[in-house]
Formats: C-alpha cells, sequence, structure tokens
C-alpha cells in the first residue's frame, strides 16, 4: 500500500521529516518496506530555467535554424542555435542548461556544449514535449512576459513532489488501509508522547439535492451479502481529465488517472479507505437498483471485457433486469463511466467480507476495492464517503445533486463492548503504564471509555475496528502506540529445564543439512502451497489424497503438497534458465496427504517430515583438464547411502524394491524398505515430469521418509579394534537372471554367513557375446574374517558352499 507524505498533511501538521516519519509508522505496526520519492515530471526540471531570448538571426548556413542569444539570469548569456519556427527577440523561454537531461522518445538526452553548422550552441530552448509538459512539438513554449529570467523552471511551473511509503499491510489492519487512518495513527502516536497533534477529519460538507430530476429505489434482496447500501444521483457532468492536483494525487501512489469521475471514486477510495463505483445512468434500466445473487452459471461481462460465469454466492448489483457490477470486486463493461457519460447514479456500500473474499478468488481477481472489502470496511462510513465522492465530483465535473442522498440498512453493524482491567494491562505489557496515558491512547483510536469501575474499564470499539474482539487485542492496540521500544528488558530471565527426545530430530537434521553442504548441495526451502494440476494425472499420488486449501490465494496454491519433489524441479527449472544447469538441492520439509478421502475433517490428514535429494547436470564444472561427465544414479546412491552412514544406518539394513508403484514418477528406481514399509524412493524423474517445467536434462532425485529412519539415527561415533587376524576373499561370477537386483545377492550373502562374512562387492558386469538372452553376469568379491581366529581353507570352503548353495536355491544362479 502506497501512502503519500503530502496527502497526509491534509489530516495533520508534519513536523517530523519523511524518513522519521517512517519510523513511526513502523514502529506503530504500519511497516514501512520503502521510501521513494516522487515527481510529476521525471527529473524534476533540473537544470531548466526561465530564459529571455535577446537577439534572434538566422542561420547562414541553415535555413531552417536560428542564432540566439538568451539571458538566463545572474548576467550570464548564452549563445543557443534553435530550429524552432517561432522563436523570436522578446520571448521568455525555458532553456535547458548544460547538463541538464530531457527525456525525448524514450531516451535520456543530456545537453553538452556544441557546434550546430559550425556554430556555437551552449543549450537548448525546450519545447513542451521536450519538458514532459504536455505532446505538442510545434514549436517552443513562449512564457508569460511576466515570468523572469534565472527562475527554476520547476519553481515556475509550480512542480508537484511528494515522498511516497511502501507500507506492508497486514491483513488485520484494513482500518489503516487509507491516508485518513494512517494519519490516525501517527495522531495517536504523537498525542500519546503529548506531543502537539490535531487530526483533521476529512471534510464532508452537508450536501442537499439541486433537483429530484432522477430519482431511484434502492431494493436489497441478499440482505446478507449486502448491509448497507447509500446511493446518490448526478447529472449534467462534464466528464474529461482530471485537475492537475488530482491527478498528480493519484499519480504519487501508482494509479493513472483516468477521468474526473473515475478518478473522484479512486481517490476518496485512498483518503477514506471506502470504495466507490459509477453507473452510466443512460446503460441503467428502470430507474433501480437490486442487490441480489443471480443464478448458478449466470455469465457477466466485466469491464477488462472477460466473460465470467457466477456463482449463486456472488453478490451482484442489479438495475431492473440485468446485473451491472460483482459487488465490492469488479465492474461491468457496459454500464462504466465514459467521456459520453452525463449523468451517474454513485454508490456507497458495505457487502459481507466472507462474500466477497469467495468471490474474488473464485474469480481471480483482486482489486483494491476487494482488497478492502474482504477485510470489512468502516459500516458507518459508507454515507460520508459518498457525500465526500459527491461533492468533488461537482468540483471537477460539474453538473448537480438530482437526488436525495439514499441509504438502506437492512441490517446495522453496531459497536461492540469489551471489558478490560489497567491491572491486566499492565501485566501482559510488562511495564506500569499511567491510566491516564491508556485512556489517551484509547480514545485517539477511537476507542470510547464507557464505564469505569474499581480499575475495570468497558470500552466501546468502533465497527471498522474488525481486529479488535478480545481483551488481548485492546492490550495490543496499547503497547503499538505506547511503543515496543519503550518497554524496559529487565535483569531477570526465566528458564525452565525440557527433555529433549533422543535422538533429537533438530539435531540429527541439522547433521544431515551439514554433511549434505559440506558435499556440494545446496538447501532449497519450497512453499507447502502447490498446484493441483501437478497431481491430476498422478497415480502414485493421486489429487484425491491431496489435502485441499478451502480458501486458496490463488490456483497455484490450492493444495499441500503431497511429495517435495515438484518444489525441487521448479527450483531446477529457474536456476537452469539462468544459466546455471549444474545443482545439487536438498530440501527438508513437509508432506500431507489425506488419510480418509471421502471424510471432510480438518484433521483427516497425515504430516510426514521428508528429505529430499536433487541431482542434474554434470558432475563438475568442464575444465580444459576436465570432461563434462554427467551424474546418474549412482551419484545419487552415493549421496544418500553416504549421509545414511554418517547418521549411524548401513544400507544392509534396508532391503530393495523396484519402483513399479511410482511408474509415473520415475523412469527407473529402486525403493528401499525397512520393516515392511517403504523409507526410500530414489531414480530417475520421468521425462513426462520433466517437460511442464521445459527440463531437458535428466533429474536424478531421492525422498526419504525422515520420521521412520530417525528412531534408528544414531549421533554417536562408533568405534572399534582393530582387526587382528587378515580377511579373505573370494570372487565368483554369477550367471543370473536380469530382473535380480544386486542388492537381493547382497542380502542373501550376508544372511547365509552372516558370522563370517564381512562385506560384499560388486565389480563387474556383463551381458552380450556368450551370455543367454535374459541373462546377465555378475562379478562379485565375498570377504570373509574371523576377530578370533586365522580361517582355515575348510573354513572358507564350507561357507562359500554355503553361499553358493543359497544363492542357487533362491535365485537360480549359476557359477560361471
Amino acid at each position: 500500500m502506497k501512502i503519500s507524505y503530502q496527502w497526509l498533511q491534509d489530516f495533520i501538521a508534519l513536523q517530523a521529516q519523511p524518513q522519521e516519519l517512517s519510523e513511526i509508522l513502523t514502529s506503530t505496526g504500519l511497516e514501512v518496506e520503502s521510501v521513494e520519492p516522487f515527481e510529476e515530471i521525471r527529473g524534476g526540471l533540473k537544470g531548466l530555467v526561465v530564459g529571455e531570448v535577446l537577439t534572434c538571426e538566422k542561420h547562414p548556413d541553415a535555413d531552417k535554424l536560428s542564432l540566439t542569444t538568451v539571458n538566463v539570469g545572474q548576467g550570464e548569456i548564452l549563445p543557443i542555435v534553435c530550429g524552432a519556427p517561432n522563436v523570436a527577440a522578446g520571448q521568455k523561454v525555458i532553456v535547458a542548461t548544460l547538463g541538464a537531461e530531457l527525456e525525448m522518445d524514450g531516451k535520456s538526452l543530456v545537453i553538452k556544449k556544441t557546434k550546430i553548422r559550425g556554430q556555437e550552441s551552449v543549450g537548448m530552448i525546450c519545447a513542451e514535449d521536450e519538458m514532459g509538459l504536455g505532446t505538442s512539438h510545434e514549436g517552443i513554449m513562449v512564457l508569460d512576459p511576466s515570468a523572469v529570467p534565472g527562475t527554476p523552471a520547476a519553481d515556475y511551473f509550480k512542480i508537484y513532489r511528494d515522498t511516497v511509503f511502501e507500507i506492508g499491510l497486514t491483513p488485520n489492519r484494513i482500518d489503516a488501509a487509507s491516508h485518513f487512518g494512517t494519519a490516525r495513527d501517527i495522531a495517536a502516536y504523537c498525542q500519546a508522547r503529548n506531543l502537539p497533534m490535531e487530526l483533521m477529519a476529512v471534510p464532508v460538507p452537508d450536501l442537499q439535492p439541486d433537483t429530484n430530476d432522477l430519482p431511484f429505489e434502492i431494493q436489497i434482496d441478499d440482505t446478507e451479502g449486502c448491509r448497507r447500501f447509500t446511493g446518490v444521483t448526478l447529472s449534467g457532468l462534464s466528464v474529461g481529465p482530471s485537475p492537475r492536483w488530482l491527478q498528480n494525487r493519484l499519480k504519487a501512489i501508482g494509479l493513472t488517472p483516468k477521468n474526473n469521475v473515475v478518478d473522484v471514486t479512486n481517490y476518496v477510495l485512498h483518503e477514506m479507505g471506502q470504495p466507490l463505483h459509477a453507473y452510466d445512468v443512460d446503460q441503467l434500466i428502470g430507474r433501480k437498483i437490486v442487490v441480489k445473487a443471480l443464478p448458478e452459471g449466470t455469465p457477466f461481462i466485466t469491464l477488462d471485457g472477460e466473460e465470467r460465469k457466477l456463482s449463486a454466492q456472488d453478490v451482484m448489483v442489479c438495475d431492473s433486469q440485468k446485473p451491472h457490477c460483482i459487488a465490492g470486486v469488479f465492474g461491468g463493461l457496459h454500464s462504466g463511466v465514459t467521456e459520453k457519460t452525463r449523468s451517474i447514479f454513485l454508490e456507497s456500500a458495505y457487502f459481507d467480507p466472507i462474500r466477497v473474499r469467495k468471490t474474488a478468488k473464485r474469480l481471480g481477481l483482486s482489486t483494491d476495492s476487494s482488497f478492502r472489502f474482504e477485510r470489512g470496511v468502516d459500516p458507518a462510513n459508507t454515507l460520508n464517503a459518498l457525500k465526500r465522492a459527491a461533492s468533488l465530483i461537482k468540483e471537477v465535473a460539474g453538473g448537480q445533486i438530482s437526488s436525495p442522498f439514499m441509504d438502506v440498512h437492512p441490517r446495522p453493524v453496531d459497536p461492540w463492548n469489551i471489558e478490560v482491567s489497567y491491572a491486566h494491562i499492565n501485566r501482559l505489557i510488562g511495564k506500569q503504564i499511567g491510566n491516564d496515558t491508556i485512556k489517551r491512547i484509547l480514545s485517539s483510536l477511537d476507542i470510547q471509555v464507557v464505564k469505569e469501575q474499581e480499575g475495570v474499564l468497558t470500552l466501546q470499539v468502533p465497527a471498522y475496528r474488525v481486529d479488535v474482539t478480545r481483551e488481548a487485542d485492546i492490550v495490543e492496540e496499547i503497547l503499538r502506540i505506547y511503543g515496543y521500544n519503550a518497554i524496559e528488558f529487565g535483569d531477570k530471565l526465566n528458564s525452565s529445564v525440557s527433555y529433549r527426545n533422543h535422538p533429537d530430530n533438530e539435531a540429527m537434521v541439522n547433521r544431515a543439512s551439514d554433511f549434505l553442504s559440506a558435499n556440494g548441495f545446496t538447501e532449497i526451502m519450497a512453499n507447502s502451497l502447490t498446484k493441483a494440476d501437478y497431481y491430476a494425472k498422478l497415480t502414485s499420488l493421486p489429487l484425491a489424497k491431496a489435502v485441499p486449501i478451502l480458501n486458496p490465494l490463488s490456483a497455484d496454491l490450492s493444495v499441500m503438497r503431497q511429495t517435495l519433489l515438484f518444489g525441487g524441479l521448479e527450483a531446477i527449472s529457474r536456476n537452469i534458465n539462468h544459466k546455471n544447469p549444474n545443482l545439487r538441492l536438498f530440501e527438508y520439509g513437509r508432506i500431507y496427504q489425506l488419510k480418509d478421502t471421502n471424510l471432510a475433517d480438518f484433521g483427516n490428514f497425515v504430516e510426514t517430515p521428508v528429505f529430499g535429494l536433487f541431482l542434474t547436470g554434470s558432475v563438475e564444472e568442464k575444465t580444459w583438464a576436465q570432461d563434462d561427465k554427467p551424474v546418474g544414479y549412482f551419484h545419487l546412491k552415493a549421496y544418500f547411502t553416504n549421509l545414511l552412514n554418517h547418521l549411524g544406518m548401513g544400507m544392509q539394513q534396508f532391503r530393495t524394491l523396484g519402483l513399479e508403484d511410482c511408474s509415473d514418477l520415475f523412469k527407473g528406481g529402486v525403493a528401499y524398505q525397512m520393516a515392511g514399509k517403504t523409507v526410500i524412493r530414489a531414480g530417475r524423474i520421468s521425462q513426462a515430469l520433466l517437460k511442464p517445467f521445459d527440463i531437458d536434462q535428466e533429474v536424478f532425485y531421492a525422498e526419504i521418509s525422515w520420521a521412520d529412519l530417525l528412531p534408528r539415527m544414531s549421533s554417536r561415533k562408533k568405534f572399534q579394534e582393530l582387526p587382528k587376524y587378515p580377511e579373505v576373499r573370494r570372487d565368483l561370477a554369477l550367471l543370473l537372471d536380469e530382473k535380480v537386483p544386486y542388492a537381493q545377492i547382497e542380502e542373501l550373502a550376508l544372511r547365509s554367513t552372516k558370522d563370517l562374512l564381512k562385506r560384499v562387492e560388486l565389480f563387474d558386469v556383463y551381458k552380450g557375446k556368450n551370455i543367454p538372452e535374459g541373462k546377465k553376469s555378475y562379478a562379485v568379491s565375498f570377504y570373509l574374517q574371523d576377530s578370533a581366529k586365522t580361517l582355515t581353507d575348510k573354513e572358507i570352503d564350507k561357507a562359500m558352499s554355503r553361499l553358493t548353495q543359497t544363492l542357487l536355491q533362491e535365485l537360480h544362479t549359476e557359477l560361471r
């Protein structure tokens, strides 16, 4: 939200400079994210001054050029070559002096000393388009003869300058979503410190109708969706560009002026926080406004020309026959104000925040009006805002008020009472604040003290403070105005002894993160909210199992993620697009799934912490000494195997399976099970998933179920004595079915000779000549060792015989 420094001064006499004021705003909870200068004309006409043309003669070598001498003040006479046909001696003009910077045709032009056809030119006499004051380039701008040479152009034209604060408005502070609301907080801050600061009200004249030529009837059928609706008609308008002061106010806060009527509605919205809407009376049928809901699926064309299908829950503003506006969100195409408009119906209303928010989110529309209505505007302010807008429209567009001010108020929103004690206020704040200070702060925030008895205040909260509903909210209001920085810290520090589970989750996550970072990985953090479209075609992670968001901010944030995969692919895609294709990424986060797809319950989901590892691109950056070698699955496996070893777990604890249940995610890979539950899935991501992200290179991904492995982890280093007796190696060449994984051989071998077999290593894989179809050959090393004695040949042969028999029986292997 943008707030103008000059505009604030309509309501408070500011003594603080912009930088100091930004600190005051931030201390009251209106965090200032940036402070930017604004100038009506880019550059502020710096280096441009009023000049007087003393002489003007034809250029000796150019028919269309003139040689002039110009007095630019303080006795300085400049020779300037000018190409304008209307230049003449005695004129008062604007001169761009040396170093001045002008914007011409979108390009910057710096005025320099030069020669034009052999004649020296020190400056430039300007046309209005060269200064940004208009569009004409027919000749130089000639000023009033009373202009004084040497006067800065910015002062002569009274160029508007301002300072604009960008405020990160939190959703609960809609009361400050206007210049008057922001000024109210500044005034409260100053008054709490006994600084002289009077808050001046928005000028709202007590208007009376000039005629009753355009009476309208207002009918509210949907009283739940519209609790107050005010309106008035104006006729005889002259719709056109707004005056300069109004355009400057809107431009300063980032709005583009449209016409004087629309600009007034935008002006009042940002001044008072009340959205308004103007309808062309000639487009309304029946001189009747009806607020109601329309049947499901009713088509409606909005101001942007898009046809949208309405919901039966949308509140619509209609005439006697057809709709003209989605209440609180967006106007219709055919009833907007144009240059041909002569009469308008002006609306100021209070629409139900929940209904407006649902409509805006469903239609994917976010406007200044919906931003305020969906958070809750001031229901007591609608008529004042209407009168303020009507008076401004008469001022800038002429015309007359052609009907009484109509106010239909079927369901009033009343203020509410809250009780709070001084003792509780001081206890929560942690400091004794004077009772007079507390009441002064409350009064400055329009919170009235209805009754005070035995240290307890009964307070009446205005209806526009939708965020103040509890005693704690009152305390928060007092504290933010009193100042968080005014609360001293004591010397006493309270602490408690807490029990931490072993292994400690946070410690193990940090241990894993440190290990991966040390191995060249970069940590990423993706949003837990993601697109439903990612899961629409998946069977392993079906959309039906995704946890939906009841009120999503957008379609891109409509469900909770079921995997870390898509967040990582978004990061990979962005990095590749920024010429960073070689990536090692990891993320620790939570994934979510519904327990029962048929049960609508807030607790019907499971939240699981997982680790995700991503590899893509090359192993190393290509150099003169290093070839470009792409990463593969076994690079990924090495990383997560070493990670688990670092966390006190060996891969021998897992059973290896294929990834048939995740074939829509992976194109080849392995699942690792423990106690019958899959805890790791790793492999190459299928090209079908990579295509929507425009990723053309291979991506390898491993997802580790952290919660299942945590109980088996250990942060303690284990040490054992070095073996005293030698190990023995025996190699076997095994012929087996090509579908049998190596992990199964390792598992069977360790199980059959677990007392002596210490490790198993695969050192060769062969398929091809002399190998039958559907078979492969594994060359495997088996290392045997006894910690108590040296193994004899008989013991070794017996162990190897038992091992080969197990492989033959279980896997139908053959020795080559």
